[in-house]
């Protein structure tokens, strides 16, 4: 197998819900992460594997995709773009992409996933074991949350299971996939398709060689506020590994446009975006800033993520909370709890304390 004959398909078609109100007018894998959208670390990946050819399915503001990387030649990648007119599932979204592909084996990535697993030991070993299907499977250590994929001595897939009580492994399906290509054609097209519970136990029902590639390298769904403030810390700090970060790890990021006041503390892989100016006294720990805000002096900011163009405060205080575009919290405000405020909502100077429960 060599490189020129693998395609990459990223699936990045979901509305981000969970992230709201961050994701109301940018898809997920393009939120600023560690200084450049999410998207960006895992298409680094892909190209240090030796894979040039990548598939975008889109469909929740597609736009923004192509305006953004182009045909990919910046990147030194060939991008191609696909888009769903309706949510078509996992299966349904590679189904969807399969006239686009140029070679005989396509590594499929969920676009949700920060990962630091080998992704040309994945391919190594789909060739070694000369299988149809390989799945990454992560160890984890509380797999009651998830679906487990059993696997024999050999590596080989014995089942997909629904999440249970009393799980029989703790190998959870981790989001990255390697077909042969032929099988994509045999998902059904044009309908909702889970890989999960329809494609791959089919494939075991049919004797196919569907095999899992194991490890416990750095694994992460970014859908949810904690899980993205932690997996772009996680990156900042050299935890969960990127060619783009490649010698520029440790306690903060800061954009070289930033401005950050003395007597400020930077800490717990916290980022500061572009334009952004951070006041003199504050104390950010474990926050990711994006563009263009304003934090006025003595502000303390933790585990939280600020949105283009918001103004803080001055000696506002801020914990575990998602401050939409273009807000403005007032000084002395005290946010916690969950909180989530929505774009351009304005709280006034007060220093009444709002969770997201008041």
């Amino acid at each position: 197998m060599t490189e020129n004959s693998i395609d990459a398909v990223v699936l990045v078609g979901g509305k981000g819900t969970r992230l709201r109100p961050l994701t109301v007018s940018t898809p997920k894998p393009m939120l600023p992460t560690a200084g450049v959208p999410f998207l960006m670390h895992l298409l680094a990946r892909i190209k240090a594997a030796g894979i040039e050819h990548v598939v975008l399915s889109t469909s929740f503001k597609a736009e923004v995709f192509e305006d953004y990387f182009g045909t990919g030649e910046s990147l030194g990648l060939d991008i191609e773009y696909v888009v769903e007119d309706e949510a078509l599932g996992t299966g349904g979204g590679i189904r969807n992409v399969y006239d686009r592909l140029r070679g005989d084996t396509t590594m499929v990535f969920n676009g949700d996933v920060l990962g630091g697993t080998d992704l040309t030991g994945i391919l190594q070993a789909h060739e070694a074991n000369n299988a149809d299907v390989t799945l990454h499977l992560v160890q984890v250590g509380n797999p009651r949350a998830f679906g487990c994929v059993p696997t024999d001595a050999t590596g080989r897939v014995l089942a997909f299971l629904e999440k249970t009580e009393d799980p029989p492994t703790n190998q959870i399906n981790a989001g990255c996939y390697v077909f042969r290509r032929e099988l994509i054609a045999d998902i059904p097209a044009g309908r909702v398709v889970s890989v999960e519970r329809e494609t791959f136990p089919k494939l075991l029902e049919d004797g196919y060689a569907v095999y899992g590639y194991v490890d416990n390298a750095y694994w992460r769904d970014m859908g949810t506020p904690g899980d993205f403030v932690r997996g772009s810390s996680d990156l900042v700090r050299g935890i969960a590994p990127s060619p783009l970060l490649v010698g520029r790890t440790g306690e903060s990021l800061v954009d070289e446009s930033a401005l950050v006041k003395d007597g400020t503390l930077l800490l717990g892989g916290t980022v500061i975006g572009r334009g952004t100016e951070v006041g003199a006294g504050c104390r950010l720990d474990d926050v990711v800033v994006f563009d263009g805000v304003t934090i006025e002096p003595g502000a303390v900011l933790e585990d939280s993520i600020i949105g283009h163009g918001v103004r803080i405060g001055a000696n506002a205080r801020i914990k575990n909370c998602v401050i939409g575009e273009g807000a403005h919290i007032g000084a002395r405000c005290e946010l916690q709890d969950g909180l989530r405020v929505w774009p351009g909502v304005k709280i006034p100077d007060n220093g009444i304390r709002f969770s997201s429960d008041a």
